[in-house]
C-alpha cells in the first residue's frame, strides 16, 4: 500500500476556444490526490479564503511525512472575489476526493458551517458523493488529524472522531 502523491496546486489551461475570444479561466483550488487504487476517505477543506484552506492542506500533507496523504481538496475564493465560499466549490471538491469510502469536511467559521449545512441538506441536488460528514473540530489541528487517520486507512467515523478530538487536545 505505498506509493507517492504530488502536492499540485491545478491551473486549468484555457480551452482553445477559450484562448481564440479571451476569455480567461478561474484557477482551480489546491488538489491532493493519491495514486490510483488506495481507497481512503477524502478531506474537504472549507475556508473563507482560498489561500488559507491551501496552506493548512499543504501543511497537513507535509507533516504526514509519508508523500503519500488522504485526497485533500479545498474551497474557498480567491483574494479578488472577497472572503467567503460557495456551494458549488464544496460540492465540486467533495465530489474530487470521492473514493467511495466517505468524505469528511473541516470548516473555518460559522458561515462556512452554514454553507456545507446548506450543502448537506441538499445532498443529491448538488451530486454529492455519499457519505459526507461535517466534523466539529478546530480548523488546523483537525484537518492534520483528519489527513492523517485518513492516510492511514481510518474509515469516515475514524477520521471525523480524530478531528473533533482536537477540540480537547490543550497547548498550555
Amino acid at each position: 500500500m505505498g506509493g507517492e502523491a504530488q502536492v499540485v496546486t491545478l491551473r486549468p489551461d484555457p480551452a482553445p476556444e477559450e484562448e481564440a475570444h479571451g476569455l480567461e479561466t478561474v484557477p482551480r483550488p489546491l488538489r491532493v490526490l493519491p495514486l490510483a487504487g488506495l481507497d481512503r476517505v477524502g478531506v474537504v477543506l472549507v475556508s473563507h479564503s482560498r489561500a488559507v484552506a491551501e496552506a493548512v492542506a499543504a501543511m497537513a500533507a507535509e507533516l504526514l511525512g509519508t508523500g503519500d496523504p488522504a485526497p485533500i481538496a479545498t474551497a474557498g475564493s480567491m483574494p479578488e472575489d472577497g472572503l467567503g465560499t460557495g456551494p458549488a466549490l464544496v460540492a465540486a471538491a467533495a465530489r474530487e476526493v470521492d473514493q467511495g469510502m466517505g468524505v469528511a469536511v473541516i470548516v473555518d467559521l460559522d458561515a462556512s458551517v452554514d454553507t456545507v449545512r446548506g450543502v448537506l441538506a441538499a445532498a443529491e441536488a448538488h451530486g454529492l458523493p455519499f457519505p459526507v460528514r461535517l466534523a466539529d473540530a478546530p480548523f488546523v489541528e483537525g484537518a492534520v488529524a483528519a489527513v492523517a487517520t485518513a492516510s492511514a486507512g481510518g474509515d469516515l467515523s475514524a477520521v471525523i472522531e480524530s478531528a473533533e478530538d482536537c477540540y480537547v487536545v490543550r497547548k498550555l
